[in-house]
């Protein structure tokens, strides 16, 4: 982030109120009451759309019908027996393109049964009580490696832990979580709610978590593969895709990613410096998360200019609603052509873009500019460095180069798609294949 110096850039541009106010919980818990009446809507549906939508294919008829017979601890057992990271998917899974986005209530009423908040009312119920819901296994002697302390890496050392085995996480960070802890916007997941959790899912023992630790720096692949039964890697995305447009290297331009993991980890957000003018390169979640961010800082202009049209982007039509309503404004089919300045960017060039017959892209003549004492770019993560003996393949690892005893899982896989929810999945998944392998079944 810029130095408070930058003109233009500056911190503390609300007071502590206003920012403590814009980063609350942006989502209020059902009470118990509330939770029973939202429960009561579900029809309890035989062979369940939200089922099949549910990426981790939690029973949310079942979990629904014991919120509703007032069981909100056994509801949250059946959601975690799917999906160890339930507590977290309830505050931020785009719940309108997945469970309620198939909701029956949806289609006849367009009004879902509010399923989100059902997960999370049992959750907060589930995790209040002091005893872990899960027990470990007798213990089988076998060891698993786990690269990466995000959504993925964890359910996947979690459900290992269960079957007896003792796994080892490393994780190149100073704190676990992952996508949760790093990469969520602060006022989705307050409180310090994703150490909580991860806390939470520790106590199930037998899981040992080694932070500040690089694979390829401070060991390989290979010597994981000899010192352990199994590996897993959950490295997630780790480089940033850049503009590649002139003034890229100017002051005021930033990796999103960076602003929001900076954000979340900051004790006091009013300290971090903040434009008057903001723009945003990009049409995901990470774009709509620094541009509502920028605001809830003081931002007084802030702007997100994408590519496609509307209908590709891929923050869902929820999130795009949000940061319209708090003052974001959202521009379609521009790209950026040049960032200006002296030393510091003060203004972004866009052409207007229009679709090819191939599916393509191309600039036109015409476009606009825009003022910006600051830039985000949010347009799409990359690998970084693989591990030795391991290939890329459509920007994510190959299935096929993976040597033998390594599994993988999250947003580095070919089935990743920067959501908790789907790394849950893959780490479950992945924890059961391995241990099928280290028990000698197929």
């Amino acid at each position: 982030m810029n130095s408070p110096q930058t003109p233009g850039v500056v911190p503390h541009r609300l007071d502590p109120e206003r920012i403590a106010a814009n980063f609350s919980d942006a989502q209020l818990p059902f009470d118990a009451h509330e939770a029973r009446v939202a429960a009561d809507r579900c029809y309890f549906c035989y062979d369940a759309p939200c089922i099949a939508a549910c990426p981790t294919e939690i029973d949310i008829p079942l979990f629904i019908r014991q919120i509703q017979a007032g069981q909100p601890e056994v509801a949250a057992k059946t959601i975690w027996d799917q999906n160890i990271f339930g507590g977290a998917c309830a505050r931020v899974c785009p719940t309108e393109q997945l469970c309620e986005g198939s909701c029956v209530r949806e289609a006849a009423e367009g009004k879902p049964v509010e399923i989100g908040r059902l997960q999370r009312y049992a959750t907060d119920a589930g995790m209040a009580r002091n005893a872990h819901p899960y027990s470990r296994a007798p213990s089988t002697g076998k060891r698993v490696a786990v690269v990466g302390a995000g959504p993925a890496g964890l359910a996947c050392a979690h459900r290992l832990a269960m079957h007896g085995h003792d796994v080892v996480v490393f994780d190149k960070r100073p704190k676990p979580g992952g996508l949760n802890e790093y990469g969520i916007a602060a006022y989705k997941v307050p409180n310090d709610f994703a150490q909580g959790e991860v806390d939470w899912l520790l106590r199930i023992g037998g899981i040992e978590l080694r932070m500040g630790v690089e694979l390829g720096r401070d060991m390989t692949l290979e010597q994981l593969r000899q010192d352990f039964g199994a590996v897993f890697l959950g490295i997630g995305l780790q480089g940033v895709n850049g503009l590649r447009v002139p003034g890229e290297e100017r002051g005021g331009v930033h990796d999103a990613v960076d602003f929001i993991a900076t954000l979340r980890q900051a004790p006091d957000k009013g300290v971090l410096p903040m434009g008057r003018n903001v723009v945003v390169i990009g049409g995901g979640m990470t774009a709509i998360d620094a541009a509502v961010q920028s605001r809830a800082l003081g931002a007084e202009n802030v702007t997100i200019v994408y590519r496609r049209d509307q209908a590709q982007m891929s923050a869902s039509n929820y999130e795009q609603d949000h940061a319209k309503h708090v003052g974001v404004k959202i521009v379609h089919e521009a790209a950026p052509v040049e960032l200006r300045g002296n030393g510091a960017v003060r203004e972004v060039a866009f052409a207007y873009t229009e679709a090819t017959p191939e599916g393509g892209l191309r600039l036109r003549e015409d476009g606009f500019g825009l003022q910006a004492d600051m830039v985000f770019k949010a347009i799409g993560q990359t690998l970084g460095a693989l591990p030795d003996g391991v290939a890329a393949m459509g920007g994510k690892l190959d299935l096929g180069s993976l040597p033998a005893g390594v599994w993988i899982g999250g947003d580095c896989s070919p089935g990743g798609q920067d959501l908790t929810v789907t790394a849950a999945a893959q780490g479950r998944d992945a924890a059961e294949a391995i241990h099928a392998a280290l028990m000698g079944r197929t």
